[in-house]
Order: structure tokens, then sequence, then C-alpha cells
């Protein structure tokens, strides 16, 4: 068996973390250069600087790992398996019921696992469910639902799959398989097969292992699994590459699960996910679906860093964020691992801050799971937040938006939060220096009108911070975060691009400002009523519609009740009467 590996990463393609310092003045976000041209390098050196912190966490890949020697099961579990075992009895069934897969894996290792999969060897899980409710009917109890999953081979979606609640619990059922291929043929015909037939036909030996309900014990019919999962070692019960070419998604289960436990990828099995076969294979027999929801769940996981690092290191990226025709400007073709980095440093900042700090601030409209998620994603994305692709209609569309719609199929309120974030932490760039009580920057005047020059500094910094918070609301504290990562960057050369992030000034970053932001009392700032709604602002202009003066009007008042936190609407009115007073002696004047 090769040695493990804890990364493979080409020197030039190490994710890395990027040095800040926290001067009076910033290069302008244009001047950054993320996307150059494509005879640019960009060499990425591993570079961090925070002290403890790593791109991935946890020990290396591929050492020894504690695997239990029997399978404890929970209350609910022996009663879910004693009700399948009277069905066998009642009908006479002679079915070996075999729980298959992940949760296998998982009790194994001392892990909790809800996901029940029970694999059945003389009939068909949607046969087998009429048979439970059957039973239940011959009991007096309530008869479940039963979902059935058609198979789709041209989406290498090979068995149908059943399902129905039993004790308050989701239980799949299929049959077990082997298949055949006919001559100038891909797809397979499939048949019942034995349970070892069965356990050569799964993705990774560590999910190829049973529990014999009926025999109550673990069965490892490939004769590696066991091993396998103590060695922390990743590879395909058969040749890799006949394994990817039957589902090609297998690629990314082997990377994700191998990112989730640590595990080290068998070396045939990266050079098979590299095949070019199987890289045509990925793109045209998976559905988007599925592939945006195994990142999802990389995204999501305990190590979203090492699952994106092994995607870019077996130059899968972007097979998988396809990108559309004609994108402006060119990307360079070592853009995946300026995501990476990205995502790397991202991933460490948050460690280190703790991501209770998202959580701790949270509402009930958004969990610290999704801001979490969109926040990595964010980062991720962050190379691409200036790239735009015309559209059929000639519109220019952020990239950003399509990775996450067309190329993940990811949801859409996705790709506006994730495209708002990034809108976001370029703003915030701005509002760093002047959220610093000693900074009176040129940008303040630049971005307020004339009626709001005079006010105190406080003040203008609370309207133009309560502006923003307003469009962000309550993933404010995401896109700061974010926006850390891009702060006071130091222009690489033209032969190389060093990106550093150092993560204890980041750190003091995020927490100066959220501070600034406490102090000036914004923090769900967009729950505040208008002082004055658009009916109040028509009164007053005296008009019987809406239209663009309303709406300037809005923005007007808006921006008085940031300057004037505990004002009312008669001050405010007044205020709106001096306002047109002046503008009106100014405009007689010119």
């Amino acid at each position: 068996m090769p040695s493990p590996m804890a990364f493979h990463l080409k020197p030039t393609r190490l994710f890395a973390c990027r040095l800040f310092r926290f001067p009076p003045l910033r290069a302008p976000p244009s001047q950054i250069p993320l996307l150059s041209s494509p005879n640019r390098a960009l060499g990425l050196r591993l570079r961090l600087l925070h002290s403890g912190a790593t791109a991935r966490g946890g020990s290396g890949m591929g050492s020894s790992v504690a695997v239990k020697d029997k399978i404890d099961l929970t209350e609910k579990e022996e009663k879910i398996f004693r009700r399948l075992l009277d069905v066998v009895d009642r009908f006479n069934l002679e079915t070996q019921l075999r729980v298959a897969g992940g949760w296998v894996r998982d009790k194994l290792l001392g892990k909790d696992c809800y996901d029940i999969d029970i694999a059945l060897d003389n009939m068909l899980g949607r046969e087998f469910c009429e048979k439970v409710n059957e039973f239940l009917q011959s009991t007096g109890e309530e008869q479940q639902g039963i979902g059935v999953i058609q198979c789709n081979p041209d989406q290498s979606k090979h068995l149908e799959t059943a399902r129905m609640r039993i004790y308050d619990t989701w239980v799949d059922f299929v049959n077990l398989r082997s298949e055949t291929y006919a001559e100038n043929s891909r797809i397979p015909t499939m048949k019942f097969g034995t349970a070892r037939e069965d356990a050569f036909r799964r993705d990774l030996t560590i999910n190829s292992l049973f529990y014999n309900i009926n025999t109550n014990s673990v069965e490892d019919l490939t004769g590696r699994g066991v091993q396998d999962l103590r060695n922390g070692y990743v590879v395909t019960p058969l040749p890799p590459k006949a394994t990817f070419l039957d589902d090609p998604l297998r690629v990314l289960r082997a990377i994700r699960f191998g990112a989730r436990f640590e595990f080290s990828l068998d070396e045939d099995l990266k050079k098979a996910a590299m095949d070019s076969e199987v890289k045509a294979a990925i793109a045209e027999k998976i559905s988007r679906e599925r592939i945006g929801h195994e990142i999802d769940l990389m995204i999501s996981d305990k190590q979203p860093v090492t699952a994106i690092t092994n995607i870019v290191d077996l130059q899968l990226f972007f097979v998988v964020f396809t990108l559309p025709a004609n994108v402006n400007p060119a990307v360079n073709e070592e853009i995946d691992s300026v995501a990476v980095s990205y995502l790397g440093a991202a991933w460490n900042l948050l460690q280190s801050i703790g991501c209770s700090i998202l959580s701790f601030h949270m509402r009930e409209i958004a969990s610290d799971d999704d801001q979490r998620r969109l926040y990595l994603y964010e980062a991720l994305f962050f190379p691409f937040r200036n790239v735009v692709y015309m559209d059929k209609k000639s519109k220019k569309i952020p990239v950003t938006n399509f990775i996450i719609r067309e190329s993940l199929k990811l949801k859409a309120s996705d790709a506006d939060m994730v495209m708002s974030l990034h809108f976001a932490s370029e703003r915030f760039l701005s509002l760093i220096p002047l959220l610093n009580p000693n900074n009176d920057s040129e940008f303040i005047e630049s971005e307020l009108d004339g009626d709001f020059l005079d006010v105190p500094m406080a003040s203008k910094r609370r309207i133009l911070a309560g502006l923003l918070l307003r469009q962000i609301k309550d993933y404010w504290r995401v896109s700061l975060l974010a926006s850390t990562l891009l702060y006071n960057r130091v222009d690489s050369s033209d032969d190389a691009s060093s990106i550093q992030f150092e993560l204890d000034t980041a750190k003091e970053i995020f927490l100066r400002v959220q501070s600034a932001i406490s102090q000036l009392d914004l923090d769900q700032v967009w729950d505040a009523k208008p002082l004055l709604d658009g009916k109040a602002i028509m009164n007053f202009l005296q008009l019987k519609t809406g239209g663009p003066l309303v709406k300037e009007w809005q923005n007007r008042v808006l921006k008085w009740q940031l300057a004037h936190p505990q004002g009312t609407a008669d001050e405010c009115l007044d205020w709106m009467k001096q306002s047109q007073t002046k503008r009106a002696k100014l405009g007689s004047c010119t």
C-alpha cells in the first residue's frame, strides 16, 4: 500500500495566507490584480503566519484510526430492525436484511448515523415496503407512505430506491445488484446479485461494509473494508477507472469522504480521477444537481479546504465549476489555486475567531450553518467577483451567478447572497479605515451629498455604515470577515504572486470594526422603520403619485434618520422644509 500523504499539491498550487498591514492608505479595489493576463504567472507560496493555524486542521491523513470491534445499536435502531425482522417472519420471506454503506462505516467509527439504507437480496425495495404496510395493517397500525426514486441509467442512477418511515425514521430500501454490459454499451443491465457482488460494485471499500440484521454481524465481503477504515485509506473495491465510469459522481464522493475523515487517497484512484475519459464522464453523465449537492456537502463539512484543494490538485476545478463562454476578463489558468488560497484563509480566519461569532448574533431567519456555508462560497469565488459574461439578452451577468445557479444548480437565493456579499465586502474595504476613530477619510465626502457634509464625523460614519448594513442585514459580519482578506493588499510583481494572509491582524481588524459598529448602535439597524413613509413624503411634496423625486427624498430621509437616531418624525419634517428652502435658494442663485 502506498504511504499516505497529507497533501498532493505542486509547489505552485498551495493555498496560502495573505500578509496584512493596517496603514492609513490602501490601493483601491480596481488596482488589486486578482485576474492577470494569460502570460502572467500566479505562483502561490504557502505561508501560514497565524500561530497554530493550518489550512486543513487536524493531524495528518492516513494515520491509524480507531475502529470498533462490533456495532452497538441504539434503542431506536433495535426497534426498527426488530420490526423489519417481524415482517420477514410474518410473510416467510427468507430475506436477508443488510444495512449498507455509510451507516456501517460510521457506527464502526463510533459516530452517530441516522441514514439507514437496507439492501435486500431477493426483492425490490418497493415490494418490501408494501410488505411492511401489510404487516402494519394486520396489527392495526397506521400504514406509511412509500416514496420511490426511479432508476435513471443515463445519469448513472442504476437502482430504484424505495423509502418509508419506520418509527418516525426514514429508511431506504434497495435490492442487491450485479450488472452486465452489452457490447458497445456503457449502460449496464441490472439484475439481482449476491451481497459479495454488490459490495464490489460500491464506490469505496470503506463504504462496502454490510451489517447483517438477521445475524447481527458485520460483513466485510471485499476483504479490506475494515482494514482500509483502520488505515485511513480511500480506495475503490474494483479498478478505479471502471468504478468511476460506472458512476462518475464517485470521484467527488471519494474526495468528500477523504476530506471528512482526513483519509489518504489511493494513488491509482487519483490517477483515474485525472483521466480525460473520467473527466468527460463527470461533465456528460452526471446531472449538475448531483454535482452541486456533493460540493455543498463538502463546503458544509468539517474539512472544506481539504476537499476543494483535492479538486484543484486532481485538475477537476473547471470540470466541477464550469464557466460560461466569453467571460470578461479572461480568467487565468491558475485561478483555481487563487480560489483555494482565499478559501483556506477564510476558513483559518473563521477558526481563529470562532464560528460562534456568526451563530451568537444570528436570528431564526438565517442559521449559523448557512452563514458559514455562504461565507466559504464567497471566499472560494472571490477571484471571479469582477468577471462577467453576456447572457442571451446581451446583459452582463456575474460569472459567480452562473457557477452557483448553472454549474452547481444551487438555489437562486444562494447566488444572490454570494454576489451581495462580494459587493458588501468591497464596500467594507472603504468603511474599515472610516470606522477607525482617528481617520477622517476623503471617501466620506464623495459618498455624502451636501445635506450631510456638516454633520459630526460620528454621524457620517453612522450614515455610511448604516446604509451598507441595511443592504446586507444579518450577513454583515460574514461580509466584514471576508473583507479583511482583501484589506490593504500589497500588489504583486508581474512575474509572480505570493498570496498571504496574516490572520492575527485580520482578526484584529474584524473585532475592531465590529466594536465600532456596536458603538454606533447599528446592529439590527435594518429593522428600523422609516420615520416618514412614501405617503408622508408625497404629502409633503404635494404629489399625487410616486416617482424618482419621492425615491430621492426617501433616501435622504433615511440618511437623516441614521444621522439622528433619536430624531422624531416632526423633527425630520422640519429638516425637510429647511433643506427644501435651502435648495430653492441655491437654485435661484444659479
